[in-house]
């Protein structure tokens, strides 16, 4: 019932984003949204760097 949008549903949703959009804004739109998973993948990356034993005692998460 609920799940991931097939063939048609797909166009229909890619129609609507370009009517709301614009074809011009849909480019800026893609670039902004690669730059942030750019940004978010060097973000992980930077912290398995700064944790590489994967050692969890440091985290808040684990001091409760």
């Amino acid at each position: 019932m609920f799940g991931m949008p097939q063939g048609s549903e797909l166009i229909i949703i890619l129609l609507v984003v370009l009517i709301i959009f614009g074809p011009t804004k849909l480019p800026q739109l893609g670039r902004s949204i690669g730059s942030a998973i750019t940004e978010f993948k060097d973000g992980l990356k930077k912290k398995d760097e700064e944790n590489p034993t994967g050692d969890a005692s440091n985290s808040p998460s684990a001091k409760v």
